[in-house]
């Protein structure tokens, strides 16, 4: 499968540098319009099958295949030139088996028949001798075969149809909107992500799905000349499981802040537009007011709040950081399983329900199968304020006293072995009608943050503090001066315990992470957050510019 190299603008930029240093093992470089060129299905099943039939053989209990086919495209762009175009290709096969009650795993970048059956015998010689040190066998949760299934992200526009130049132009038009409102300088990339993955397994699944995302990150930058001094301002749009026709902007998709200060997307996203905000709110930074410390009621937008939902709830609940799993790489977790256990522990107020759904159409998380071929769903983690459960895959479900995988595993690539990632959790809208400005009528002393910025949390996911992008002053109800130097502080408990309002479903929306880590050696995933814009009471903000003695 050779490709004939793609000229690259430019060497690795520091904007990019995030995500060529993420590709999947074994990319290479290859020219946009081989990016169509599809794998046979009839191929991708006979290589399975070879696999399949050489595990088991070779005394393998149970066995699956991931063939895959993973396609990158990142452009780059500073002010009114192109910094960087990349296309990249990942293409090979991984093998995972249970043999002796253990894992065995082994890829390979060689899709011959010979190759992935090498590697499946590989995998049993890994897995029988890993047994020696097993102190208690895999036990995976039953999954029914689905037999021959296919499935695709719902799109109306394929990236990979759209001709380089008119991204390249739009990136640029966006530029050109920053700095004319205000920006000093513009850098905006486009991140487009598709993962041909087909999965195969001795319980009788083959499943063939085709994933696609589309994330379009800038940052604005205003300098005052005079001083030095200078201020950013990101995009506040999200990373989607979309097409391309997330940046076809559409009037109906638009809604406004609270107090008019700036425009936010729903179902699509118009580019130019946030561009065009930020230049002039990064200007308008630097002679915002610094924020004088104190207790808060913090109304948090679902463009700040997807973040600390991430670190506070997404990675707590995660079963294998509980059980100490990924001590080592990212700490563990305050939500052990006696607190679980016990039934009534109050993680956040009674209006505080929490889900995994890996099925949310437009998420970055979105397949209809996980990567040990589970049918995906959506599940309660928090029900009423209560801690009710965590995400858990296969050979997890059993400590739980669970029969079903929750449908979370994934790996990163095809030479990666899968295991238990962070699905799409989200925080459910609230149940009586309540607009963002009827929610800020009733705030005497507050903050409105939107964006992410800052943030810190400790290993056990309990102690944080967050900044944002935008913050403004609530005074009696009503919104204010901008405010600058803006960072909350709280423990997960008490910070969710003081969610006092959350806003109905025409306000819920999604936020994302692209690249989220975990995992030795270390794997990215992208996951999405969704969330009303909600109210918290009496939240300790800090001045982040000041000095503490």
């Amino acid at each position: 499968m050779q490709r004939r190299d793609f000229l690259k603008v430019s060497g690795l930029g520091a904007g990019v540098g995030l995500g060529a240093s993420l590709l999947p093992a074994m990319s290479r470089a290859i020219a946009a319009e081989e990016l169509l060129a599809p794998m046979a299905t009839a191929f991708k099943k006979a290589l399975a099958d070879v696999a399949l039939n050489a595990a088991t053989k070779a005394g393998a209990s149970y066995c699956d295949v991931r063939i895959g086919r993973y396609l990158q495209q990142f452009i780059t762009t500073r002010d009114r030139s192109v910094e960087e175009v990349v296309n990249a290709e990942s293409v090979g096969a991984g093998v995972r088996v249970v043999a002796n009650g253990c894992y065995g795993f082994a890829a390979t970048n060689v899709l011959s028949k010979e190759a992935i059956a090498a590697a499946a015998l590989q995998a049993v010689a890994i897995a029988k001798a890993n047994s020696r040190l097993q102190t208690e066998p895999v036990r995976l949760a039953a999954v029914k075969g689905v037999g021959d299934v296919f499935w695709q992200t719902p799109i109306k526009k394929d990236w990979r149809a759209v001709p380089i130049k008119e991204k390249a132009e739009l990136l640029i038009a966006a530029n050109n909107a920053g700095i004319e409102a205000g920006a000093s300088f513009m850098r905006s990339q486009m991140f487009q992500i598709n993962q041909q993955k087909y999965f195969a397994s001795t319980d009788g699944s083959y499943i063939d799905q085709d994933v696609h995302r589309i994330w379009t990150p800038f940052t604005a930058t205003a300098v005052d000349k005079a001083t030095g001094k200078f201020r950013s301002r990101q995009a506040l749009g999200s990373p989607v499981g979309r097409g391309y026709e997330w940046l076809d902007a559409r009037a109906e998709d638009k809604l406004q802040a609270p107090g008019g200060v700036t425009t936010l997307y729903k179902h699509s996203y118009d580019l130019i537009e946030d561009a065009r905000a930020a230049g002039r709110q990064a200007k308008e930074k630097l002679t915002a007011k610094s924020v004088e410390p104190g207790k808060y009621d913090l109304v948090l937008a679902p463009e700040h709040l997807f973040l600390t939902t991430h670190e506070s709830v997404g990675h707590p609940l995660e079963l294998d950081r509980v059980l100490g799993y990924e001590a080592n790489y990212a700490g563990t977790s305050f939500a052990t399983l006696d607190k679980w256990q016990s039934k009534k522990f109050q993680y956040g107020s009674k209006i505080v329900n929490f889900y995994g759904d890996k099925t949310e159409p437009g998420s970055l998380g979105a397949v209809a199968y996980d990567d040990e071929g589970v049918a995906c769903k959506r599940w309660d983690l928090i029900k009423d304020g209560i801690l009710v459960n965590y995400q858990a895959t296969r050979d997890q479900v059993h400590m739980l006293g669970e029969k079903e995988s929750h449908g979370c595993s994934y790996a990163d690539s095809w030479s990666s072995i899968q295991f238990q990632r962070m699905p799409n959790v989200s925080l459910a809208p609230g149940k009586a009608k309540l607009t963002p400005d009827e929610m800020v009528k009733d705030v005497k002393k507050g903050i409105y943050i939107l964006g992410r910025g800052s943030y810190s949390i400790d290993q056990q996911r309990y102690n944080f503090q967050f900044g944002g992008q935008l913050f403004y002053e609530i005074k009696d109800g009503k919104i204010g001066a901008m405010l600058e130097d803006v960072a909350y502080q709280a423990n997960t408990q008490d910070f969710w315990n003081a969610c006092s309002a959350i806003c109905d479903e025409r306000d819920w929306r999604m936020g994302g992470s692209f690249f989220d880590g975990k995992g030795q050696p270390g794997q990215v995933s992208a996951v999405s957050h969704g969330s009303a814009t909600a109210r918290f009471d009496g939240i300790n903000v800090i001045n982040t510019a000041r000095k503490i003695d």
